[in-house]
């Protein structure tokens, strides 16, 4: 009887291969990734932590197709996004990853709802449906009643509660956080890890959260020890 072989790649959310990032030429050239290898499974909670200077961002610039490598393979759900072309790079972004950052990149002359509905605009969702899913995920973070509002208006942690709506706007696979927590207060903070942290455990969501803490870095199921650019180890949680 013939025996089919599952490709182990297509198992895995998110794989770096030998990935290699080079920033300058010459003596002044910066190598920030030096050869990082790892694999995260569909639907895993992993954190990536380590010093400042280390590579965590930059690594998570890679996976997220922010930016492109030096050498080596970045995979998605299996795909090869090395060598994809910028708008297919955009396409990956928008449609499979959700991002959330440190100083929550939203937009002043935007209101919340507004910040909230961009990745669906930029994918052509028409206007009824974008406010309805928005206004859905404004209602479920608890922050409907500030739709309206300028971001500058919002305290920290009700700005990170729009920054993770909208990085679940187009439901996305995979959940990137840069320092999720970095501009919060404890309670803030808190709130803001189980808010992740729910995405992933009733959605399936892979979550990928970079963090130089490490009480919230052993919250993950396994943490990606980043130094001088190479993966120093791997630690079960």
């Amino acid at each position: 009887m013939r025996t089919e072989t599952v490709d182990s790649s297509i198992l895995n959310s998110v794989e770096a291969v030998n990935l290699k990032k080079k920033y300058g030429s010459g003596p002044e050239s910066i190598l920030a990734l030096r050869g990082v290898n790892f694999a995260i499974r569909r639907g895993e909670y992993v954190s990536i932590s380590g010093p400042s200077g280390s590579g965590k961002s930059t690594l998570l610039n890679m996976i997220g197709a922010l930016d492109r490598p030096s050498s080596g393979r970045v995979l998605l759900d299996g795909e090869d996004i090395s060598r994809f072309r910028s708008i297919e790079l955009a396409r990956i972004r928008n449609r499979k990853i959700g991002f959330v950052f440190q100083d929550f990149n939203l937009i002043s002359r935007m209101s919340t709802i507004e910040n909230v509905e961009l990745p669906l605009s930029i994918d052509g969702v028409p206007p009824k449906e974008r406010r309805l899913r928005a206004m859905t995920l404004l209602r479920g973070f608890g922050i409907l009643d500030k739709a309206s509002r300028s971001p500058m208006q919002l305290s920290g942690g009700q700005k990170q509660r729009v920054a993770v709506a909208r990085a679940l706007a187009n439901d996305p696979s995979i959940i990137l956080a840069d320092e999720p927590t970095g501009n919060l207060d404890s309670e803030n903070a808190r709130l803001t890890m189980e808010f992740l942290e729910k995405l992933n455990s009733d959605f399936a969501k892979t979550l990928v959260v970079v963090t130089h803490d490490l009480d919230a870095a052993a919250r993950a199921e396994r943490t990606i020890v980043i130094r001088d650019g190479l993966v120093e180890r791997i630690v079960e949680n």
